[in-house]
């Protein structure tokens, strides 16, 4: 997405390291308005790794160039498939992770990922 839902920037660069500010699995509505997407957290992160993908690819990086993600869920017992979601997003690449329950998320969401990168160059 595009927009931001706060007062932040969605990616900021550091020389050649990239900040992708967490990112909710949101895609455009029926309306062209951001809307989680449906069917839980493992979805909820899909989309919102392609979002932090999409973000990266503007500044020359990709997700094999991601050295570190933070994943905030909203319920413990989703870690299971939040997991199944993240490999099947980043393959064989295992960037160092944290994953921390959270009380609440914006916008209702599941689950959010905060991503840093390595730009290559």
């Amino acid at each position: 997405m595009s927009t931001p839902a706060g007062p932040y920037s969605p990616l900021v660069v550091a020389g050649p390291f990239l900040v992708c500010s967490g990112q909710l699995g949101l895609a455009p509505g029926p309306d062209g308005a951001p809307a989680l997407v449906e069917g839980g957290p493992g979805p909820q992160l899909a989309r919102a790794v392609a979002n932090a993908a999409t973000l990266l690819e503007a500044a020359g990086a990709s997700l094999a160039d991601v050295f570190k993600t933070t994943v905030f869920v909203t319920d413990p017992a989703d870690f299971p498939s939040v997991n199944e979601a993240y490999v099947a997003a980043f393959g064989d690449h295992r960037p160092a992770r944290s994953m921390v329950a959270v009380a609440a998320l914006p916008m209702g969401g599941a689950v959010e990922i905060e991503v840093w990168a390595h730009r290559p160059g």
